[in-house]
């Protein structure tokens, strides 16, 4: 299999994020993707290659100019304001809710960074859109190493992006990656294409931004969110809506879900990706389904994601791995790599 490595993810580094009331070191941290490498190629579970370039209309295809337009230059406009800047990094602390427009941008920037964001838990650095940006190439490659014939192949990056939605940042996320890859997929022919979520928070972006389409099935397994972060979406009563009802399924589970539970809900979700018809299946690989996972609540082992590459190759689609959450940093690698060995073993 082959894997698509982001070489500038670590220009991608915050110094805190808002956790539970207190500013805390951020836990979606470069190690995380440096272990899954150091896995891979202990392993030796195929070539690590470095992305292709893509052009800005494989973005603009998900993500709306405006918004693009704003990760570009937000660093800039930052340091603008002061130059002292340049050692703090850009957190939210106002947001437009329920009664107030979005559709006119700001002039303040403090305004700007709260359209385009719905959280304090993810700060913007210097590095970040140069990190996010070749991160969506690497789940653009994986995607296109399918179309040219390759059963599965991997992006390996962060910042992750299942958060993202077309025109907003948030839960670490700035450009939604799994997004991306299904819609280069659909682009280059494929009539139907599904997205299976299994980190454990609800990828509210992804949702969203396929909530109306026919084309592109999203299924997620994720912590109830009457409990869990997102918070505000991942329902079992969200289906979709217009010409995407019936291509939205939600399957929220609660703290303490072990695995014999969770692959009940796999069986259900993949029962429902079969049933969509789907040409190829892009895989919003979250690892903090693990028991050690120290911002979760799910209770899987290091051997249960062999299981899980296992059934996920059983589906029998083509398959991209878009690498999402996991916060128990030292066994995220083997627990990512698992999933990947499990898939291709004979």
């Amino acid at each position: 299999m082959k894997t698509f490595y982001n070489h500038l993810h670590a220009q991608h580094q915050g110094k805190v994020e808002m956790f539970r009331g207190a500013l805390v070191p951020c836990f979606e941290v470069p190690a995380r993707a440096d272990h899954v490498l150091a896995e891979l190629q202990r392993r030796q579970l195929g070539a690590v290659l470095e992305p292709h370039t893509f052009d800005e209309a494989a973005l603009t295809a998900i993500h709306s100019p405006r918004y693009l337009n704003f990760l570009a230059t937000a660093w800039d406009q930052w340091v603008a304001l002061d130059p002292a800047h340049a050692d703090k990094d850009i957190l939210p602390s106002v947001w437009p809710t329920r009664t107030f427009r979005t559709d006119i941008e700001p002039d303040n920037f403090a305004a700007k960074v709260g359209l385009y964001s719905y959280d304090a838990g993810t700060p913007f650095t210097s590095g970040t859109w140069v990190a996010a940006r070749e991160g969506a190439h690497c789940a653009l490659s994986a995607a296109q190493a399918v179309l040219s014939g390759d059963r599965a192949a991997f992006a390996l990056s962060r910042p992750p992006g299942h958060h993202a939605g077309a025109d907003f940042f948030g839960g670490y996320c700035f450009l939604n990656n799994a997004a991306l890859a299904a819609q280069h997929l659909r682009n280059a022919g494929m009539h139907k294409v599904a997205v299976l979520d299994v980190d454990y928070h609800h990828g509210n972006g992804t949702q969203a931004i396929f909530y109306d389409r026919p084309d592109v099935y999203f299924a997620s397994i994720h912590g109830d969110p009457r409990t869990e972060y997102p918070f505000y979406l991942g329902h079992a009563d969200e289906t979709g809506t217009g010409a995407g009802l019936g291509a939205n399924l939600n399957l929220p589970l609660p703290r303490g879900t072990e695995y014999a539970t969770w692959a009940q809900a796999l069986e259900t979700a993949l029962a429902g990706i079969a049933k969509f018809g789907a040409d190829a299946l892009v895989v919003s690989l979250g690892m903090d389904t693990f028991e050690g996972d120290p911002i979760s609540g799910f209770k899987l082992t290091t051997q249960d994601y062999l299981r899980l590459g296992e059934r996920l190759a059983r589906a029998g689609l083509p398959t991209v791995f878009v690498f999402e959450g996991g916060y128990a940093v030292d066994a995220v690698g083997v627990n990512a790599v698992n999933v990947l060995q499990g898939f291709t073993s004979p």
